[in-house]
């Protein structure tokens, strides 16, 4: 597998933009629903700050910081590999490499996102779910270039760049949150001593009886926060950098390489 040691320095870079949004985000989703800690992402980020500093926004750094960076650039790596085994870039061929980047993300970050909670089946489905759905990054940002026509000498080409990433982390999202929902209520649960679920199904049903539909986006503000700059700092960063290297070739270019091995720049969620 071909990787580019660029995409670690992008990987970090977005961790440490992303990760007080997904402090946040955790906090929201997991919080007490009869007893509800937090308002909303703004009083969730006003009461982290004013009782734990700044600091309390970067907890839990270090795992991420560690495992993110490595798996970005895996991600990379694969999708790339993958459109140059495909051979013809197309939005299907984009999906396909995609999907096999979400599934090797999938077998390396589960271990890392749950080693600091509880490591069970049922969390790892739902993680499994949420990083396979990396292809819809590779996919939306391929056809977002494509419709815009990014090229080298297109003046607007940087901020075209960081729309079509921005949007791709959107996208990716808002079509994964409630699974990603599920998973946090599940690494969470028995914490304490004292388990809440059986399971995927039974935490969905108790989770729809005692807060609703809403209880599905909670924590979406703070990810969405995230998402957009994070992924367009990322895209836009490793496009250029690997347009650079390449001698200026397009982002939209159909030469013998496929486009998304000259535009390695999607990110898991994850998580990435």
């Amino acid at each position: 597998i071909i990787i580019n040691p660029f995409c670690y320095f992008s990987g970090a870079a977005g961790v440490l933009v992303g990760h007080p949004f997904d402090t946040v985000k955790v906090r929201l989703q997991v919080q007490n629903a009869d007893k509800p800690l937090y308002r909303g992402t703004f009083h969730c980020f006003q009461s982290i700050i004013r009782q734990e500093s700044a600091l309390g926004l970067y907890k839990g750094l270090g795992s991420p910081m560690m495992g993110l960076t490595f798996i970005n650039a895996i991600v990379f790596g694969v999708q790339g590999n993958a459109m140059r085994q495909l051979g013809h870039d197309t939005p299907l061929n984009q999906f396909l490499a995609g999907a096999s980047a979400g599934a090797i993300q999938c077998v390396i970050c589960c271990p890392m996102e749950l080693q600091p909670q509880i490591y069970s089946a049922r969390s790892i489905f739902c993680s499994a779910l949420t990083d396979l759905c990396v292809c819809k990054y590779f996919l939306t940002y391929d056809v977002l270039t494509r419709s815009l026509g990014c090229e080298p000498d297109d003046p607007y080409m940087i901020p075209k760049l960081l729309f079509a990433g921005g949007m791709s982390g959107i996208a990716s999202w808002l079509s994964t949150y409630p699974v990603d929902v599920i998973k946090s209520r599940l690494q969470a649960d028995g914490v304490g001593g004292v388990s809440q679920y059986n399971g995927i199904m039974d935490c969905v049903r108790q989770s729809l009886q005692k807060e609703g539909w809403r209880a599905f986006t909670r924590g979406l503000t703070s990810t969405l926060l995230r998402a957009f700059p994070v992924n367009a700092t990322t895209f836009a960063t490793v496009t250029l950098f690997l347009m650079y290297m390449r001698g200026g070739e397009g982002c939209s270019s159909r030469g013998s390489e496929p486009q998304s091995v000259q535009l390695q720049t999607q990110a898991q969620p994850t998580s990435l």
